[in-house]
């Protein structure tokens, strides 16, 4: 857990007071009770958290966003001490752990805690001790802020974590002096942040980039930017390549535990395509999830990777961890190997660099009968193709498109980039890839509806068109005689042989004829959107 130190060895921020301290970002001083891990582990509380009213960003300014400093769990603490005792209390931690191993013994995720809640204990009631010798002596409120805060740095992301629990919020983004938080289903909330300077943000950040296990991602003038995940999953981008400030921009993936039965509830498949899609997985069908950003893709993605059987094994590739599906519990799904690509080693370029192209190939020599890659934007498109076409069936990836029809033209950017020609890149989609899931976003929150993500088509590949692209079958399509913008079967057949084998996996294709209009429930939306009616 090294820190991030200046050129004369002190940290990288100065002495400005410290405003990251749990609790101080948006204290409420009515309520005690415990918040988060921090107060899992210590006895008093910090301030929680409020549920604030969604705020319009057009209207959100000074005057409606409190400031840190005048909120009750501020600490009148240069943010340098806070960052000598962390480094303190990650010695002694690392200490311990080195005596635990000479003896053979190994600290599980619950002793880890204990241990680190301990040092914490008496680091602080020390140096509690030394500065009240020539400033104001803290309050036991404050002491226990401080624990929290120090406890949070270790397991969780500090400051934000409040933010980070708050019910339903999926992005996160830090600019300057501001703090944009968008939520499922509620208009973005400008804030202060947490930070009082550049300085303390980007230590922050390599505080947190350091402890995700990837000490090589560290945001400095050289690198410029740094991507990792935090304790919780979520992933955090930062980048010193803006003007006039650094930005971090925190997402997370609220249905990370997803299933397909649980997307029916959500409302972003039918109980007919949760029947198409998981014989299809269970069939070996080889599937490309598109769609626009923040549609869904990466949480469809995740809930048909859990219906690969216990018997297979699978190989995720990504560049942050978002699939996660190696920390499900073993026997649920078929046993998964995750694997991540490498940024080169700062200023040496590519050095010790591994690609998602590299990954692909790699991945098949731990016998993954099944390959995901979390999106494909560069060449490893070639690589992940090519391994569908040779024995990889089922696999599995996600790509990024604005709109449906553009599929395939974006599929074919990063193979022609690879150096295939378009009638080879037209062909190795056309035999690989068997079909195509696109999934669309309906955001209503501003004119006073709500946030859709739903399954809006399926096609099948039928291989080569007349015009030597790919010939595409539709299967589900929306239908605009029914007034439905969502997936329903269509009347096309479907290629007898995978029939076949999705029959074999519990799926009669009958049953799209037999349930023309799918199996939705209704879809609620603000009535001359050009969409459908509200139902």
């Amino acid at each position: 857990m090294a820190e991030r130190r200046g050129k004369n060895g002190g940290p990288v921020n100065g002495a400005a007071p410290s405003t990251t301290l749990l609790g101080s970002l948006l204290a409420d001083p009515s309520r005690t009770a415990p918040q988060g891990l921090a107060g899992q582990v210590f006895s008093q509380a910090a301030p929680a958290v409020p549920q604030h009213p969604a705020a319009s960003a057009a209207t959100a300014g000074p005057s409606d966003v409190s400031t840190a400093a005048s909120l009750p769990g501020a600490l009148p603490v240069p943010q340098e001490k806070i960052s000598e005792l962390r480094q303190k209390v990650a010695d002694d931690v690392d200490n311990i752990k080195k005596e635990r191993r000479a003896k053979g013994e190994t600290l599980d995720t619950a002793a880890l805690e204990q241990v680190v809640r301990t040092q914490i204990r008496v680091r602080v009631a020390e140096w509690a001790q030394e500065w009240s010798y020539e400033n104001t002596p803290l309050t036991s409120e404050q002491i226990t802020v401080l624990r929290g805060e120090l406890f949070n740095l270790f397991f969780l992301a500090g400051a934000l974590q409040q933010v980070l629990e708050r019910p339903g919020v999926e992005d996160v983004l830090i600019d300057g002096r501001w703090m944009y938080v968008d939520a499922r289903g509620q208009q973005r909330q400008r804030l202060r942040s947490p930070f009082t300077s550049d300085e303390q943000a980007l230590e922050w950040v390599n505080q947190m980039a350091a402890m995700s296990g990837h000490g090589e991602r560290l945001l400095s003038y050289a690198t410029g930017k740094v991507d990792f995940d935090l304790p919780d999953g979520s992933r955090v981008a930062a980048t010193m390549l803006t003007e006039p400030h650094l930005v971090i921009s925190i997402r997370r993936h609220l249905l990370e535990k997803a299933t397909l039965d649980e997307l029916v509830k959500w409302g972003s498949i039918d109980t007919l395509l949760l029947a198409f899609l998981r014989a299809a997985v269970r069939a070996g069908l080889s599937i490309i999830i598109a769609g626009d950003m923040a549609s869904g893709k990466t949480t469809l993605m995740r809930a048909l990777g859990r219906e690969v059987p216990a018997k297979e094994r699978l190989a995720t590739l990504e560049g942050e961890p978002e699939l996660r599906l190696n920390y499900d519990e073993y026997g649920q799904h078929a046993h998964t190997i995750a694997f991540r690509s490498r940024e080169g080693n700062g200023e040496k370029g590519a050095a010790g660099r591994v690609t998602l192209g590299e990954l692909v190939e790699t991945s098949l020599r731990y016998r993954a009968t099944r390959v995901m890659v979390g999106e494909v934007r560069g060449t490893e498109a070639v690589a992940m193709l090519k391994a569908m076409m040779a024995g990889g069936a089922g696999s599995m990836c996600t790509l990024h498109a604005k709109d449906p029809e553009s599929v395939v033209d974006r599929l074919m950017v990063p193979l022609t980039e690879g150096g295939l020609s378009d009638s080879s890149a037209y062909r190795l989609i056309a035999a690989a890839v068997d079909l195509i899931v696109y999934v669309d976003r309906v955001d209503e929150t501003d004119i006073g509806g709500g946030e859709h993500r739903f399954v809006t088509h399926v096609w099948e590949t039928a291989g080569l068109s007349e015009r030597a692209g790919v010939a595409l079958t539709h299967l589900f399509a929306p239908n605009e005689e029914l007034g439905e913008v969502r997936a329903v079967p269509t009347t096309s057949a479907m290629d007898g042989r995978r029939a076949k084998k999705l029959a074999r996996h519990g799926f009669l294709v009958p049953w799209r004829r037999q349930r023309p209009h799918g199996t939705w429930e209704p879809l609620k939306l603000v009535d001359g959107d050009g969409m459908g009616m509200v139902s």
